[in-house]
């Protein structure tokens, strides 16, 4: 299949939920020649980007013995040939779907970022909607879990150790924490933690939010958060502020593999499992284990004056031994590669997921066998209400989960059973008649 680019390659400065290593790049197979002169858009089964990821108008893609004509143009709707149609989470919206839906039309949806760009996708009445997912959750028919990973190889790379000898004659110039965020109060509500606990120890935060520290002139263009140079600028501290900007089952991104990769500690705030992914057991600090910012910072102020408990996080790098056999697998039975010519960036792969379920119907059907179904559940894209921290020192101001994300939260579970309700209608509807559902359902 041909290379793509990603339409969402955001930077940590401006954007932060999309901060991939690299563009992701696939093998071009090569077609028998054979195979060539058959292969055409009016013999193959088309499968629509309804909400376009890959910009592409039309593409005729090898999927092992498979083929399958993609494209975003939407006049393909009520061609025979189509089977599917593809949705990209973040721009997923309620205007104009594919409707009415007939019973050989699936639904497959690619959502790899956070819940903040867009809450109903992680309403029950929402995600069931799809018959296929490849979303962040371990539980998804594709899972993106290790999506900023891109091998187990990178974690065990000595490349930007700092030695602890070095990292120790730093410290009188840098503070044992580094922060590094810019897109202030998401709902994970870690800007109040963090505040809070930079009352209790020294921290260098580079980002706007609670920006304290500069960067040097030519790193301060976002476009050089995955440079060389930024990268031994964190190097050089002992632990990173690990801090995810929402708090969902399986939801990691480089915020907890950067500092991995570099020889940093991260103290980690997330993904209440994270224990499944870490490499080590000793590898990363998780607040979850602190009743206070204040008890974290004595741990951590404790960490930084004893070589030998701070090594013991690190001692799973410098062995270059990964004990997490969960890990372990899910890198090495994984389809997709990041920064891997000689594998399919997660797009295709979903994208070829598709077609080749696809094509197993088409075959069931030439053998006279009732389809197969592939459903959705609710585990594949759910995220809990957003919870915020509770300090005595932060009770004098509202804080944007109070009048953001948790209203958001509240309103996307109304969304998303007017959503359902309208497309079980199977037919067109209009955005007016959606929002009046909105505020009608309870």
């Amino acid at each position: 299949m041909e290379s793509k680019s990603l339409v969402s390659q955001k930077s940590a400065f401006n954007k932060e939920e999309h901060q991939k290593d690299a563009i992701l790049s696939v093998k071009k197979p090569e077609f028998p020649s054979t195979l060539k002169t058959i292969m055409n858009k009016d013999s193959h089964p088309v499968l629509v980007w309804w909400s376009p990821l890959t910009g592409e108008t039309g593409r005729l893609g090898q999927c092992g013995q498979d083929a399958c004509f993609f494209t975003i143009n939407r006049t393909y709707q009520y061609n025979p040939m189509t089977k599917a149609f593809l949705f990209y989470g973040t721009d997923f919206s309620i205007d104009a779907l594919p409707l009415p839906r007939k019973d050989h039309h699936d639904w497959a949806l690619f959502h790899e970022e956070s819940p903040k760009n867009n809450y109903k996708l992680f309403q029950r009445p929402t995600i069931t909607l799809f018959n296929y997912t490849a979303t962040f959750s371990r539980h998804s028919h594709l899972p993106l879990t290790t999506q900023y990973l891109e091998s187990i190889e990178a974690l065990k790379s000595l490349r930007y150790m700092t030695s602890l000898q070095e990292k120790n004659s730093l410290r009188k110039r840098l503070a044992p924490l580094v922060y590094v965020q810019s897109d202030c109060d998401p709902p994970s509500d870690r800007d109040t933690y963090v505040k809070e606990l930079m009352t209790h120890i020294e921290v260098d935060s580079y980002g706007a939010c609670l920006h304290n520290r500069d960067l040097p002139e030519h790193l301060k263009n976002p476009a050089f958060m995955d440079s060389d140079n930024f990268y031994k600028i964190l190097a050089q501290y002992k632990f990173v502020l690990a801090f995810e900007n929402a708090v969902c089952e399986d939801y990691i991104t480089e915020k907890l593999w950067r500092p991995l990769k570099l020889g940093v500690v991260p103290v980690y705030y997330g993904s209440p499992s994270i224990t499944d992914w870490l490499p080590s057991n000793k590898s990363a600090i998780l607040i979850a284990g602190f009743s206070h910012p204040k008890e974290l910072a004595s741990y951590i102020k404790a960490l930084d004056s004893d070589d030998k408990e701070y090594e013991a996080y690190l001692e799973w790098k410098l062995k270059g031994h990964i004990s997490n056999e969960r890990l372990l697998t899910a890198m090495r039975e994984r389809t997709w590669g990041v920064q891997d010519i000689m594998k399919d960036n997660y797009i295709d792969a979903f994208e070829c997921m598709v077609c080749t379920e696809v094509w197993e119907n088409i075959r069931r059907e030439a053998k006279g066998m009732l389809p197969r179904r592939w459903n959705a559940e609710a585990s594949h894209l759910s995220c809990p209400r957003p919870g915020g921290f509770d300090f005595s020192s932060s009770h004098s101001h509202r804080t944007a989960l109070q009048d953001l994300w948790i209203p958001s939260f509240e309103q996307s579970k109304r969304e998303a059973k007017a959503l359902r309700q309208l497309v079980e209608r199977n037919r067109n509807f209009t955005a007016q008649e959606f929002w009046t559902l909105v505020f009608r359902v309870t």
